[in-house]
């Protein structure tokens, strides 16, 4: 059946915004805005957006297992604590790359973060694929592209998808039982003129929903690879959605003002703003990563 019509659910006017996840012990919604240096959390409950400004880029933000959570930073993955807005370093994973920064991430069922890197400037193919787990930061094999998104994982675990946003493409690749990774294989391409695949996430159902950059739109995709839904969006830069709710049925779309002009701008006045639908098929809750705090 198809989803929901999208409805504004908050204003938040973020000139990047991305990274949302549904934290299930609190019943919230977290996001940052990557451009303009904030952490957001917002609360369905009386439709309230909290938000802390941070000195470098933040690319995600995930709960840590016992409290606080994990960002990744422009520079390095560090501990935020909401109670003070205060920071601590965990890892820097790329200090040979100053020109990278981190851009999207999740967990997998075992609580380890899996991550990506960026060329800031977009060009180079500097971006790398990680997981942080209890030997530290591990690249992951994969071929390196300009920027990366996601991963998100299949249900059973058994499947990562990684999105090469410039190269319009999200790749399916087998995790091993031994949580390596096999060849990246070709799941979805996304054709000239729809815009560029941002962050990916998984259902329940194992469909895989994707953000478009420049698309107007947020596409689900079967396991197979064949396009299930479009659900179309009043701005044109869409970046990721997370499923939340006490059903895990909400929808929540982050978007963009980044690369609109003002002409572009005057005609989306919700661009940047943070949008909810509601869907038949439930989404997965977010596994709580489990770090090494220092």
């Amino acid at each position: 059946m198809p989803s929901g019509r999208p409805e504004l659910a908050c204003r938040v006017g973020a000139m990047l915004g991305e990274g949302p996840v549904w934290v299930t012990r609190e019943q919230t919604l977290w996001f940052v805005d990557i451009k303009g240096h904030q952490v957001h959390r917002f609360d369905p409950a009386d439709a309230a957006l909290t938000s802390w400004s941070v000195a470098a880029q933040p690319g995600w933000i995930l709960p840590i297992s016992g409290g606080g959570f994990a960002v990744g930073m422009q520079c390095g993955i560090e501990r935020f604590d909401p109670a003070d807005g205060s920071f601590a370093p965990i890892v820097v994973p790329e200090a040979h790359l100053p020109g990278n920064r981190l851009n999207d991430a999740t967990t997998d069922a075992h609580g380890r973060i899996w991550f990506g890197s960026m060329d800031d400037a977009e060009a180079a193919l500097s971006g790398a694929l990680y997981t942080l787990d209890a030997r530290g930061v591990v690249h992951s094999g994969l071929p390196e592209v300009a920027i990366t998104n996601g991963p998100a994982f299949s249900p059973d675990g058994r499947t990562l998808y990684h999105t090469d946003t410039l190269g319009r493409t999200i790749h399916a690749v087998e995790v091993n039982d031994d949580h390596s990774l096999g060849a990246a294989k070709t799941f979805v391409e996304i054709e000239d003129g729809a815009g560029y695949p941002d962050g990916p996430v998984v259902d329940s159902a194992g469909n895989v929903w994707t953000g478009l950059f420049g698309g107007w739109a947020a596409r689900c995709y079967a396991p197979d690879g064949s396009l299930i839904e479009t659900v179309r969006l009043p701005t044109a830069n869409i970046t990721k959605i997370a499923f939340g709710g006490a059903d895990l049925k909400t929808a929540y779309v982050t978007t963009a003002r980044k690369g609109l002009d003002a002409t572009a701008l005057a005609t989306q006045p919700e661009a940047g703003d943070l949008f909810a639908f509601t869907v038949d098929v439930a989404g997965l809750p977010a596994t709580e990563a489990i770090v090494a705090l220092h």
